[in-house]
């Protein structure tokens, strides 16, 4: 197969069979005890940091029986390629954006839903709690063991024009989206034209007027530099959807019982830490564009947004077990009001 076709470089390719190959030795009788872990984002993101807190626990409840090799900045692949090697245990460890994985498993697509996370703390609340548990249990069928959920901060839309305080001022605007039927459906039931695109192409398009705006959160957009073309950051928080990780069904089936309970709390226990270190970093980022001259405003009415989104839900959200999670977790928002 051609590079064109797979997508991969060579190079990286080639670390991906020779993952592959430990994977299938690994069904011999002798556990491999350093476990890989694949990271799409830098060596010193929040995510990156929390598994390598997770790894240093994980070593020290198993007296350093186990332990875990971090691939960080996409080494290993796309999230989209990684998932499927991780899917038969070529990678043990994976955190990905649950945006590759609604394809996969419907009840992830709740996490995604816009407006529906009132609060940082309302999400994280519901992750925490029966509602987080379900969507990680939904993926082991898959070949997947979901762990835990990091933050991925509250999207907020930002753009060249003017501040958007109500819908009407989104009408005509070009916003680029990830490449997400969800997401598109957001952007149009908005009355904006929605724009799909990679995140490295957001700039240039930005300044050469390709497109009006795009959304994210306050370190993204910072950190690709998108505040110098489009200063206008309106707070929307339409969407929280967060980060997931997930081991390997394979490689969990090979652990011992025992081992497979300190993976499970060593998980857990990182997400207090990564989520220090994500609101430091959302902080710092909003500090920085600010002082740059951003205009930063709040929306007059944010039930003027969300009002819109009963036909995006009625759309994604189609079994009985999705209803029951989602309608779980607006009840749990209630009480933020």
């Amino acid at each position: 197969m051609t590079k064109e076709k797979t997508g991969l470089s060579i190079d990286r390719r080639n670390m991906l069979v020779g993952l592959g190959g430990m994977a299938a030795l690994s069904g011999c009788s002798f556990e491999r005890k350093t476990l890989i872990s694949a990271d799409a984002h830098p060596a010193d993101y929040p995510t990156v940091r929390a598994v390598e807190e997770m790894a240093r626990l994980l070593n020290e409840y198993t007296k350093g029986e186990m332990k875990v090799k971090s691939f960080a900045g996409g080494q290993l692949g796309s999230e989209r390629d990684t998932l499927e090697i991780t899917s038969f245990g070529g990678i043990d460890f994976n955190r990905v954006n649950l945006a590759p994985l609604n394809a996969i498993e419907p009840l992830t697509g709740i996490a995604s839903l816009p407006f529906l996370f009132k609060t940082t703390q309302h999400m994280r609340d519901t992750l925490d709690g029966e509602i987080g548990d379900a969507i990680l249990a939904s993926l082991e069928p898959h070949g997947l063991i979901g762990l835990c959920f990091y933050d991925s901060g509250e999207r907020c839309f930002y753009n060249t024009r003017k501040p958007i305080r109500t819908p009407e001022d989104m009408k005509g605007m070009k916003i680029r989206v990830q490449n997400s039927d969800l997401y598109v459906s957001m952007i149009k039931a908005l009355g904006a034209d929605a724009t799909p695109m990679a995140l490295g192409e957001v700039y240039q398009s930005l300044i050469q007027g390709v497109i009006d705006g795009a959304e994210n959160n306050w370190p993204s957009y910072e950190n690709g530099r998108h505040f110098e073309a489009a200063p206008f950051y309106s707070l929307t928080r339409h969407v929280m959807t967060p980060e997931i990780l997930v081991m390997s069904a394979s490689r969990w089936n090979k652990l011992s019982s025992e081992n497979q309970a300190h993976v499970k709390k060593a998980a857990k226990e990182s997400v207090g830490f990564m989520r220090k270190l994500w609101d430091v970093r959302v902080i710092e980022a909003k500090e920085r564009v600010l002082a740059a001259g951003v205009q930063a405003n709040e929306v007059d009415d944010i039930t003027q947004f969300s009002a819109l989104m009963r036909p995006v839900w009625d759309k994604f959200v189609k079994t009985d077990q999705q209803k029951e999670l989602m309608h779980a977790a607006i009840e749990l928002g209630n009480s933020y009001d």
